[in-house]
């Protein structure tokens, strides 16, 4: 049986690997898809929370990443990218995440996830520690414009966390550790 379900979580990484990629191409290219998918996270936030456009303004530095997550029954995992925007050093910090988790659920989900730091410590501390620690839950069923699903916006200590689904079909409460770290090869 543990074999088993480590067999699952396998799979469900690699199979994440190639969901959440940023594709092929040069190093710019990579970095230029990498904004474009920021650009267009950022415009659905501000269509779906209006005031969230001020704060991000506001704040000393954001980040935006995209994420694909795989839950089945017991076993959640995830994998994405993104980029750390740090507006008091005009200084942009792309980075991969991970995340694994247990807890009730089955599905796939595509997401966005906006981070607002309201302090210069919390980028820093966040793009040299990159870990978080939380739980989940949630309900999607989504495709394009089509479906819905329950999002919503959290705060821990100086960071305010937003996420939108993109697509997926997923019922989950999970309790789950997401690394984040520099890409080497685009900073």
């Amino acid at each position: 049986m543990y074999r088993l379900k480590l067999l699952s979580g396998l799979v469900c990484v690699f199979l994440l690997s190639a969901c959440a990629s940023y594709g092929a191409g040069t190093d710019v290219e990579k970095r230029v898809a990498i904004l474009e998918m920021q650009q267009d996270a950022l415009e659905k936030l501000y269509l779906k929370k209006p005031a969230a456009r001020q704060e991000l303004k506001a704040s000393p530095g954001y980040a935006v990443f995209s994420n694909a997550n795989i839950n089945l029954f017991l076993v959640s995992a995830g994998t994405g990218y993104g980029v750390v925007n740090d507006q008091i050093q005009n200084k942009k910090t792309y980075m991969n995440m991970a995340e694994g988790g247990v807890g009730f659920g089955i599905g796939a989900k595509d997401y966005r996830i906006v981070m607002v730091f309201h302090n210069q410590a919390a980028i820093r501390n966040f793009v040299e520690q990159g870990w978080t620690f939380g739980g989940n839950a949630d309900a999607a069923a989504k495709a394009g414009t089509k479906g819905k699903s329950i999002e919503g916006e959290a705060y821990y200590g100086d960071v305010t966390v937003y996420t939108m689904t993109e697509s997926g079909l997923a019922l989950q409460a999970t309790v789950k550790g997401t690394k984040f770290w520099k890409d080497d090869q685009l900073n």
